[in-house]
C-alpha cells in the first residue's frame, strides 16, 4: 500500500511540475489526476498497485474532508456575502452530478445493469 501512496504522490508531484511550468490555472492536484487517469488507461507499469492506496484513501475520505468544513466555518465572515450563491452552487451542482453520473453509468453498463437486476430478482428471460 506504501508503494501505491507514493505513486500517488508522484503523479500530484507530476501535476506540481506542469502547473509551474505551464502556468495553466488549473489546481496541480487535478492535473495529477489527470495524468494518472492516462496512465491507468495506457495500463502503466506498477499503475495497479495504486488501487489499494486510493481504496484505503476512499475508506476514510471524510477525514480528509472535515479540514474544509473546519476552515469554511473558522472563516464564515468572509463567505456570508455569498452563503446564498453557494448554497445553490452546492445543491445544483449535487444534483446535476447525480443525473449525470447516473446517465453515464447507464450508457457505460448498457445491459449489464439490466442482467445483473433480473438475476438478483430471479427472472430467466432465457429459453
Amino acid at each position: 500500500m506504501i508503494d501505491g501512496l507514493l505513486i500517488l504522490l508522484l503523479f500530484q508531484f507530476f501535476g506540481e511540475v506542469i502547473i509551474r511550468l505551464t502556468g495553466i490555472p488549473l489546481p496541480a492536484s487535478v492535473v495529477g489526476m489527470v495524468l494518472l487517469l492516462l496512465a491507468l488507461l495506457l495500463n502503466a507499469p506498477y499503475t495497479q498497485r495504486v488501487a489499494p492506496a486510493a481504496g484505503g484513501l476512499i475508506k476514510h475520505i471524510s477525514l480528509l474532508i472535515f479540514p474544509l468544513g473546519v476552515g469554511i466555518v473558522l472563516q464564515w465572515h468572509r463567505y456570508e456575502d455569498y452563503a446564498l450563491a453557494l448554497g445553490v452552487a452546492v445543491v445544483l451542482g449535487t444534483i446535476l452530478s447525480m443525473i449525470v453520473i447516473t446517465f453515464m453509468l447507464k450508457k457505460l453498463l448498457g445491459g449489464k445493469h439490466q442482467e445483473a437486476s433480473s438475476k438478483l430478482h430471479g427472472e430467466d428471460h432465457g429459453g
